[in-house]
C-alpha cells in the first residue's frame, strides 16, 4: 500500500494585521525605488525599513529583492509577490469601503487615476471635481496616479484605481465610459527640422504618410489608431507625451501633441503646428468605472463629481 506523503504546512499561513503592515512597506520600497527612499514615503528609519522587509522575506520564504552596491532589484518572486500585493491591498480598501458603505458614510482610501498631461487642458475640469468631492468626502483620503491608459484600465479592473480618466479608444464589456472633455491633437515640428522654417505649409495626410520622420505613441490609443488608420509609419516610438515631445524638441521628427500641452514650446519658439488646418485630430477624454462588482460609494461619488464638473463647463 503506498504512503502518500505527509501535505506540507502552508508557509505563511494565516494573514494578520502585521503582514499587512510589512506588505505596505514593500510595496512602498518598490515604488521609491529603494530603502533609502522608501525611508521619506513612510517616515520611518531605514534600518527598520530593512528589518521590516528582511522580516517579510522570513514570514514569506522568499527573498524579495536583491540590495547593495549594484542598487535595488526586484528578484523574479519578488515581482510576482509585489504583483499579488497591489491585489490584496486593493480588495482590503474595498473591503473597507464596502463596510463605510454599510454604514453610509465615505472613507478609507480612494485611487483615481489620470492619463498624463490632462492639468494644461482648459476643458479639463479634474481640479474642479476633485474640489467638489473632498467637500462632500473630507473623510477620503485621495490617491491620484498618472499612468498610460493600458496601466489604468487594468487598474480599474483589478481594484488597484477606483476611477480613471482616459483618452477614449477601443472599450472594455467591463467598463463604464462617460465623457467629459476633448483636446486637438496637430502636427509639430522642432526648431532645427526642415519643415519648421519650411514654406511647405501645404503638407497634407499623403505627404506625412511618405515621410520617415514620425514620431508616435507605441501602445493603443487615439494616436496609434490615427496611425494604422492613415497608415503612417513609426520612425520612433515613444509611451508617453513627455516622450514625444522631446523627439520632437530633438529637431529630427515630427509627431502629434496636444495644443495646450505644446503652446509651452510654441510660445518659446521650440516647435511649431505643421499645416494645423488639415493635420490635427480630436482626443476625445473618458471618466472610467467597473460595472462589477458595483463600485464603492466614494467611487461612484468622484465619478459623479467628474461628470458634473465637465456638464458645467
Amino acid at each position: 500500500m503506498q504512503v502518500k506523503p505527509p501535505r506540507s504546512r502552508p508557509i505563511l499561513g494565516q494573514l494578520a494585521d502585521m503582514d499587512l503592515r510589512l506588505l505596505h512597506v514593500f510595496k512602498a520600497v518598490v515604488e521609491c525605488g529603494g530603502l533609502s527612499a522608501a525611508e521619506l514615503e513612510l517616515n520611518i528609519g531605514t534600518s527598520t525599513v530593512s528589518r521590516h522587509l528582511k522580516d517579510l522575506e522570513t514570514r514569506l520564504g522568499l527573498t524579495l529583492c536583491r540590495r547593495g552596491r549594484a542598487g535595488f532589484a526586484l528578484t523574479p518572486e519578488g515581482q510576482r509577490v509585489y504583483d499579488e500585493t497591489l491585489h490584496l491591498l486593493a480588495a482590503v480598501d474595498g473591503f473597507r469601503a464596502s463596510v463605510d458603505d454599510i454604514h453610509d458614510r465615505m472613507g478609507g482610501a480612494l485611487h483615481v487615476a489620470l492619463f498624463d498631461k490632462t492639468a494644461s487642458n482648459p476643458a479639463a475640469r479634474i481640479h474642479a471635481a476633485i474640489a467638489a468631492f473632498a467637500s462632500q468626502a473630507p473623510d477620503v483620503k485621495l490617491h491620484l496616479h498618472v499612468g498610460s491608459i493600458q496601466t489604468i484600465e487594468r487598474g480599474v479592473m483589478d481594484g488597484s484605481f477606483a476611477v480613471g480618466v482616459i483618452p477614449a479608444h477601443r472599450a472594455s464589456a467591463s467598463l463604464r465610459y462617460d465623457s467629459l472633455f476633448s483636446e486637438t491633437m496637430y502636427l509639430y515640428a522642432g526648431q532645427r527640422h526642415a519643415l519648421y522654417e519650411s514654406e511647405q505649409t501645404s503638407l497634407d495626410w499623403p505627404g506625412l504618410r511618405a515621410r520617415k520622420d514620425f514620431a508616435g505613441l507605441g501602445y493603443h490609443s487615439p494616436n496609434m489608431e490615427l496611425a494604422h488608420g492613415r497608415q503612417l509609419r513609426r520612425a520612433a516610438t515613444a509611451y508617453e507625451q513627455e516622450a514625444i515631445a522631446t523627439l520632437i524638441l530633438s529637431g529630427r521628427f515630427v509627431g502629434f501633441l496636444p495644443n495646450h500641452y505644446a503652446d509651452t514650446f510654441v510660445q518659446r519658439g521650440l516647435m511649431r503646428a505643421i499645416h494645423p488646418s488639415t493635420l490635427h485630430y480630436a482626443c476625445d477624454f473618458v471618466s472610467v468605472l467597473r460595472r462589477s462588482p458595483q463600485p464603492a460609494r466614494a467611487a461612484q461619488a468622484f465619478h459623479q463629481a467628474l461628470l458634473v464638473a465637465h456638464a458645467t463647463a
